[in-house]
């Protein structure tokens, strides 16, 4: 594991328990990445409160309450999904702050409209009106989850910085 990674993640685990902040994620294309680089580290129980792997649209509907009109009218990877993924993680846990990931990681499953590597993160806060940020990654399916990963730990710390 790379320096800057494991900065990356120390720094979120340090930013998350000092603020005294649990963490939900509810990931797609990533299947549980993000949760697993935050639980690489000791004592993450004390900041990761649970994290979900919604890959299927129904999953998302059942576990995550994305309204099935948002998944029909803008597609799995838009940022209307993502923001109702963070909100609805951030509903069904205990947590103060989610993250979510939905993208297409390839190496096929892409369009001219969503091409492989595009990717929304989003981001919900206790009391705070969710967002969600466009990204285009490239790579192979794993260089697109590992960025994809990265860059949802650093809106986390962005995010927490802004708080």
């Amino acid at each position: 594991m790379g320096t800057f990674i494991l900065d990356l993640e120390k720094s979120v685990s340090e930013a998350l328990r000092n603020r005294g902040f649990m963490l939900v994620t509810a990931e797609s294309c990533t299947g549980g990445l993000i949760a697993k680089k935050i639980t690489d580290l000791a004592g993450s129980s004390s900041i990761l409160e649970r994290g979900y792997v919604t890959y299927s649209n129904q999953s998302k509907i059942d576990l995550l309450d994305v309204p099935e009109t948002i998944l029909k009218e803008h597609g799995a990877v838009s940022p209307e999904t993502a923001q109702n993924m963070a909100k609805g993680a951030l509903k069904n846990s205990q947590a103060q702050i989610a993250v979510s990931v939905t993208g297409i990681a390839g190496p096929g499953g892409g369009t001219d409209d969503k091409p492989v590597g595009l990717v929304y993160i989003g981001y919900a806060k206790d009391g705070q009106e969710a967002i969600a940020h466009e990204f285009h990654f490239h790579g192979s399916r794993a260089d697109i989850r590992e960025q994809t990963s990265r860059a949802a730990l650093s809106l986390i710390l962005e995010q927490l910085g802004a708080a």
